[in-house]
């Protein structure tokens, strides 16, 4: 098949005696135009353990992360650095959902290839296997990774297996008429060089029936030495045409773009006229445009023209695009992907038509609760989706959330979002501090302390109590915490004393939320906002409290009834 510059066939072949048994994923994606110079081609197998209840789970999870992933990262990433980050976060993804299950884990064996221009580029991770036939000369051109362990061989440094992840990195020249043969571990003892060279040689013009005869080869060969497992996965790239070697890929156009100079209304970049500037910042630049050629809104922004020296704010600033592609939400702003070339650094987002979140609030002052928890709910899920990906957003405000004519909220800022996971980064503390603290932070960004999901939490907490009750949690105190000990001295505000309307059980939870110590909140985000809407028992008063404590709302119904019944009797007498 020939796809613009570069062009590659494939063929696939799969078996596995039952769905039980199956462990092995792969895949092969060949974008068009654009994508493919910046991109290429890029094939992937995953391999999980046998005696591994999520094995079939584990495999394709790594293949779908990585495509999906790899091919959302922004343009000037080059090869490396983009698979690199990638499997990163898809490592440590894996590795903490691993942590949670009983039975079964995420841990799989996983190769990459990526083909780009004429330079093909190698990822290995545990004992996927990965040949190369050229000419005469079929070789193996990675290194398997296992340990024996009670005369079982298991993969190592395979992803999802340690919080750090030890990549095998390969780049090679490509030469037209390569072919990659990639499969699993299954297939040793069964197959010798010289079966998949004939056969491969044999089926040339078809490489899915190349395929499917090399899986009947391997399977006759297993039944007739007693193997066990007759689980195989085969699959077959090859290069039919090359790049010429003059072509410039957009990826290496991008890499050295400049910075964007002080853009006012009026103005035109690259067919984009700006009507607003929205926000100048000490990191960044944000403006309301119209693409020229379409009519179509959008928000454009660029790294402010002082960070031309620093490379890794400009590093983080690159990653945000890639952060707001991989997740998918309604409550979080959507990045825009325009393929036209740039002239310089910037990425696109659609455009929230919106108040703020606190604007909404002084709009709405007689909006019930039911109204209120909706909008804490919708932001709950929005961090949700980020933290799926492994981000933490790290300055979660009132202005920050947008909320529409329909009642629904939006995520509209990652100015300093990131994973912490992924390396050349600045740390998510130096993020922060740059930026500067807010009455939302949570104490252990105060505190100089490494901050995690829970962090978020306490920012979403902080603004629920105030949509909910119209002040801030601990107002006037977090300004002058400076040390662990000041914290234990925090004292914390019922929010039912601001809005009687609020029950015990609402106000535990917030409460729980907003504890200094991240250990001593919630675990999850869904447990949290589960707490809000329903009643907790750990949060109910005792039946002997006050009504006033056990339910706010027919306290305050009983005492109106009685006003009003006193005031019918005082009219009549």
């Amino acid at each position: 098949m020939q796809l613009g510059h570069l062009a590659v066939s494939i063929g696939q072949a799969y078996r596995a005696l039952d769905h039980r048994s199956a462990r092995s994923a792969m895949a092969v994606q060949m974008p068009e135009d654009s994508l493919l110079a910046t991109k290429g081609v890029a094939a992937a197998m995953a391999d999980s353990t046998w005696r591994n209840v999520k094995a079939k789970q584990a495999g394709e999870t790594c293949v779908r992360g990585f495509m999906a992933d790899y091919f959302a990262t922004p343009d000037n990433w080059d090869v490396k650095t983009s698979a690199n980050r990638v499997l990163g976060a898809l490592n440590g993804w894996l590795y903490a959902q691993s942590r949670q299950m009983v039975q079964g884990n995420y841990i799989s064996s996983f190769s990459g290839l990526v083909l780009r221009g004429r330079v093909g580029h190698l990822f290995h991770m545990g004992d996927t296997l990965v040949f190369r036939l050229r000419g005469a000369e079929f070789e193996q051109l990675n290194r398997e990774h296992t340990t024996l362990l009670g005369g079982y061989r298991y993969p190592s440094r395979a992803l999802g297996m340690d919080p750090s992840l030890d990549i095998d990195f390969m780049e090679f020249n490509l030469k037209q008429g390569d072919i990659f043969l990639m499969t699993t571990q299954s297939v040793k003892g069964t197959l010798m060089p010289s079966d998949f060279v004939q056969l491969i040689r044999q089926y040339s013009q078809d490489l899915h029936q190349a395929c499917d005869m090399i899986l009947e080869k391997a399977v006759e060969k297993a039944s007739a030495r007693g193997y066990s497992s007759q689980n195989f996965c085969f699959q077959l790239v090859r290069v039919d045409q090359l790049p010429a070697e003059t072509d410039n890929t957009l990826g290496e156009v991008y890499s050295s773009l400049p910075l964007p100079v002080e853009l006012s209304e009026g103005e035109e970049v690259d067919g984009y006229r700006i009507n607003e500037v929205l926000s100048r910042s000490q990191t960044s630049r944000i403006y309301a445009v119209t693409d020229m050629s379409s009519g179509r809104e959008m928000v454009l922004k660029a790294p402010a023209p002082q960070l031309s020296q620093r490379r890794d704010f400009l590093a983080h600033f690159i990653m945000q695009q890639w952060l707001l592609e991989r997740v998918q939400s309604p409550y979080v702003a959507k990045a825009v992907d325009v393929s036209r070339p740039r002239s310089c650094l910037y990425f696109l987002m659609e455009r929230v038509h919106g108040i703020p979140l606190e604007q909404w609030c002084a709009e709405h002052p007689q909006a019930d609760l039911k109204t209120r928890l909706d909008l804490i709910e919708q932001l709950v899920k929005a961090v949700r989706a980020l933290h799926r990906r492994d981000v933490l957003h790290q300055r979660l405000t009132p202005d920050n959330l947008l909320v529409d004519g329909q009642g629904m909220l939006k995520l509209i800022d990652f100015a300093v979002a990131t994973v912490p996971s992924l390396p050349d980064l600045p740390a998510p503390l130096t993020l922060v501090r740059s930026a500067g603290l807010t009455p939302y932070s949570a104490p252990e960004y105060r505190l100089g302390r490494e901050p995690g999901p829970r962090s978020d939490q306490f920012s979403i907490a902080a603004i629920a109590y105030e949509v909910l009750c119209g002040h801030k949690p601990y107002a006037g105190q977090l300004e002058n915490m400076q040390s662990k000990v000041d914290f234990t001295r925090l004292h914390y505000e019922p929010s039912c004393q601001y809005n009687p309307m609020i029950p015990a059980w609402m106000d535990g939870a917030l409460r729980k939320a907003l504890q200094p110590n991240p250990e001593l909140r919630y675990r999850r985000l869904s447990e949290f906002i589960y707490d809000l809407k329903k009643p907790n028992p750990d949060f109910t008063a005792p039946a002997d409290a006050p009504l006033l404590e056990r339910n706010p709302l027919a306290f305050w119904k009983i005492l109106s009834a009685l006003l009003l019944i006193l005031l019918l009797v005082t009219w009549w007498s």
